[in-house]
């Protein structure tokens, strides 16, 4: 029989797979001897079967059965015991960490009978009633789909401008009544009264809240596997919501948004958990419970420091004081900002927590790529409307909106908003990935808002307490300041202030190192980014290079430290003013015509090269020559076409141009006349860019440079074009004294993925154009893709990300692995690159550590990107 259900004391924390990660944790906090309540954890193998069959495992209801007795017997009370009734909550934990998007119900086992029970056994007919009305609520919404709003709304009638505190028992006894009604009216059958059918249709609820659409957009955003499946862990309630020495909160063991050492995180008196990530009531700073709660605060800061020291890392603690006794109800490696993430890791290497291999690890280049955001120049900032609490930095500049459907609507727009809310939900997800940032008026450092803009990388300011939302008028105001719908602010994540329209940008401190205006000690931030990247080039085997055209592109390129050019695009150079000496190009007459046209492109060409040359001293520059079909050099066809039919008087050269366009015209130009086919079909073109190559390198080292170029041929897709290329360009290289130069080409063609043992004969290097490869291996336009089908395929799971975006393993990245092996069966040093935007790709550049690959190039930005996840890779 499969083993569904674990008690707490069998597990630990290495059984995140199996328990979750709020089961394992439980167990882990158990094994090492923290107070947590009792409890047991119903397995992802249980969800999955469940999301498969329909129904629960047979063995399921029988194994709960008995967990729930030794439960009993511990606590020596009774789920739904008129007299003395055992309330649980039934919690999801999926593997990874899922803040608020999938199910919680608390006071399970609460009836019409139990109620007054727990009233008699408590000594506090508040808090009974309080709880009763909690459970009809969330059971309400969680199990049975009775919207939120319905009881929100009865809530607000009864309490008016008080806090839900301030209600007394009556006047809660009276909410259960109306909140029963609601359910009734909404299911068409009573609030259930037996304990064991609540409980089993909550644990129910949070299988099914798996696949619920907020929890699948969650996963998508942050690439967490679909099958996963999530655990359900039913736990003895403990109650924050007792009286005034009761309370709940959330506790971080390191500032979360800076990495700063200290006690960080919200606590909220006579409250549950729910409330204090909802963040429908204003908390207080944990510092405040040693002045409300001394015992419970030296208890918790012990047990804060013991969690850090046996997790090594920030650590993320729920809690609950219930009449004056701690209760730990989860823990787990806190969520922290990409700053923050790269400072603790410094620290715990500082404080020998950690090596910096272990440091290294726990970096991801996805986190560095947010530290290059620009920031606000505060010289040129106004004083702010207001201030809140600053929960995850950046600089976010957008037209408010009030709703995540209109974020979402206004964005796919091109436009850039900033979601304002009072709190958000779970519900409020699409608009949150949508926004720039998000602004709310109440919660703290643990809200909803402020967890999820933090793992999203979001910038993200809550408890703006001055600021009063009107969601229905679609405002907010700030004493007297209105801000309405579609207006412009600005919000800084790092300082929590909001200022009204646009404020001016500037480059990132980490960006300002990289290009050399600070050093590398000039604050934390940039010592620890420094510290990660400088063991990440100690580690890495894979090269990285830069994709650069100009020689101000390359200068850049080599202070993030870049190790040479990857790709120079040289149909960059024939745009602007030489568009019009293409077209004498593509009009020319006769050989002797074009030759002119050529010669007078060649010197053009030479001083670009010998720029790059310079600022790359030393370092490889491998050069493309020209790749795109001429006509996008031309005028569009239609416009033309227009613009000849329409003139006043005839114009011979319009008209000769006009006549090339449809000459040259294609129905689809990507797969036509470009690349090697251009060198071959127009004489002298490939020829004229290789002889400015090799004049601009021997002028470079006839200077005392040290320019060493590699020239590849665009567009391979059998053997006989690079071969036909080849001995061209080594005729013109020996007549320029450059003989040795190495020739290559892109495998960005299926087919000479598939040949590539006979095409390594004649290439001295490869390298993989990713971008065209997957164009062509999936037989869509990464152009088009995007506004047609792309979506649609991401809600259907064919794509788990763009193919664009991270390589698409088993598709292309197989034809990149036969590319790799046949090209090394002919040609064991032959060098192999990738030149796509996936070079600055963190999960492609593992793969490309993984196939053997020598270097990845990528823009000159992604360079940093690049080396910390070629360090990682090896790790």
């Amino acid at each position: 029989m499969t083993k569904y259900v674990y008690d707490f004391a069998e597990g630990n924390k290495d059984l995140k797979d199996l328990l979750g990660g709020k089961g394992a944790n439980l167990a882990e906090m158990v094994r090492i001897g923290l107070p947590v309540p009792p409890g047991f954890t119903i397995t992802t193998d249980a969800c999955r079967e469940y999301l498969t069959a329909g129904s629960p495992p047979a063995e399921l209801a029988e194994q709960v059965g008995a967990h729930l007795a030794a439960l009993e017997q511990t606590m020596g009370r009774r789920l739904g015991d008129p007299a003395d009734p055992l309330l649980v909550s039934v919690r999801s934990g999926a593997k990874f960490s899922m803040p608020g998007m999938m199910e919680t119900v608390l006071n399970v086992g609460l009836t019409d009978a139990s109620v007054h029970g727990l009233a008699a056994r408590s000594g506090n007919e508040r808090f009974a009633w309080d709880s009763y009305r909690r459970l009809i609520q969330m059971f309400g919404k969680t199990v049975c789909d009775v919207p939120g709003d319905a009881f929100e709304h009865a809530m607000d009638r009864v309490k008016g401008s008080r806090a839900d505190v301030e209600l007394d028992a009556a006047e809660l006894r009276g909410l259960v009544d109306t909140f029963k009604a609601i359910f009734a009216e909404h299911t068409g059958r009573e609030f259930p009264q037996d304990p064991r059918e609540q409980m089993d249709l909550a644990v129910n609820a949070v299988f099914d809240s798996w696949n619920a659409e907020r929890a699948v957009l969650y996963r998508r955003q942050e690439r967490i596997p679909a099958d996963l499946g999530t655990a359900v862990n039913i736990v003895a309630m403990v109650f924050g919501n007792l009286g005034p020495d009761s309370g709940t909160g959330v506790a971080f063991t390191r500032d979360p948004a800076t990495g700063a050492r200290g006690v960080y995180g919200d606590y909220l008196a006579n409250a549950q958990g729910e409330d204090v990530v909802a963040g429908i009531r204003n908390t207080v700073p944990l510092q405040e419970l040693e002045q409300l709660d001394k015992k419970s605060f030296d208890e918790l800061m012990g047990i804060m420091s013991t969690l850090e020291g046996h997790y090594r890392d920030l650590c993320d603690i729920e809690f609950t004081i219930e009449a004056g006794k701690l209760w730990m109800l989860q823990t787990r490696v806190g969520k922290r900002t990409a700053a923050a993430a790269f400072i603790i890791a410094s620290q715990l290497v500082d404080e020998g927590m950690i090596d910096l291999d272990e440091a290294l690890r726990r970096q991801s280049g996805a986190r560095l790529a947010q530290l290059m955001f620009p920031t606000f120049d505060d010289s040129a900032v106004d004083k702010p409307i207001a201030k809140g609490i600053a929960a995850s930095p950046g600089a976010a500049v957008g037209h408010v909106v009030f709703d995540s459907a209109h974020a979402v609507e206004r964005a796919a727009k091109g436009e850039k908003v900033i979601l304002v809310r009072r709190e958000t939900n779970p519900d409020d997800l699409p608009g949150m990935i949508a926004a720039q940032g998000i602004l709310t008026s109440r919660g703290g450092k643990t809200s909803h808002a402020a967890v999820v803009a933090r793992g999203m990388g979001k910038t993200c300011v809550c408890g703006a307490e001055a600021v009063e939302v009107d969601l229905a008028g679609k405002r907010f105001t700030v004493g007297d300041v209105t801000v309405g719908e579609g207006d412009l602010i600005s919000i800084d994540g790092t300082s929590g202030a909001i200022h009204l329209g646009e404020v001016p940008v500037r480059p990132s401190p980490v960006v300002r190192y990289f290009d050399g205006e600070l050093p590398a000690d000039a604050d934390t931030l940039v010592a620890a980014v420094h510290r990660m990247l400088t063991h990440a080039d100690e580690r890495r085997r894979l090269a990285v290079r830069a994709n650069a055209d100009t020689g101000s592109d390359a200068a850049r390129a080599r202070r993030f430290g870049a190790q040479g050019i990857g790709l120079c695009r040289t149909e960059h150079m024939f745009l602007g003013e030489r568009r019009a000496m293409v077209e004498r190009l593509i009009l020319a007459d006769g050989e002797a015509e074009q030759q002119r046209a050529l010669d007078a492109l060649l010197p053009l060409q030479r001083d670009d090269f010998a720029e790059i040359f310079r600022a790359m001293d030393g370092l490889p520059v491998t050069i493309r020559l020209i790749d795109p079909p001429l006509h996008e050099f031309l005028p569009p066809l239609e416009e033309l076409a227009v613009e000849v039919a329409t003139a006043k008087e005839p114009d011979p050269h319009r008209e000769a141009l006009l006549a090339a366009v449809r000459r040259m015209h294609e129905q689809n130009p990507m797969l036509g006349l470009r690349g090697v086919r251009l060198g071959l079909v127009i004489p002298g073109l490939f020829g004229m860019q290789v002889r400015a190559i090799a004049q601009a390198a021997a002028k470079v080292r006839a200077d005392g440079g040290d320019a060493r170029p590699e020239i590849m041929v665009p567009l391979v897709g059998a053997v006989q074009e690079l071969e036909a290329v080849r001995a061209d360009a080594e005729r013109i290289l020996a007549e320029e004294g450059m003989s040795g130069t190495p020739i290559g080409t892109m495998i960005e063609v299926p087919r000479a993925a598939l040949t590539a043992g006979q095409i390594a004969e004649a290439a001295d290097f490869f390298s993989f154009g990713t971008n065209d490869l997957t164009q062509m291996g999936w037989g869509f336009s990464r152009d088009d893709v995007e506004g047609s089908f792309f979506s649609r395929y991401l809600e259907l799971g064919v794509f788990g990300v763009s193919p664009f975006e991270t390589l698409d393993r088993d598709g292309i990245g197989r034809l990149v692995r036969i590319a790799v092996q046949e090209g090394r069966q002919v040609r064991p040093d032959l060098k192999i690159g990738v030149c796509g935007e996936h070079g600055g790709d963190p999960e492609s550049v593992r793969f490309f550590h993984e196939v053997g690959l020598d270097y990845v190039s990528c823009s000159p930005f992604r360079v940093p990107v690049a080396r910390l996840e070629a360090g990682r890779a090896v790790l």
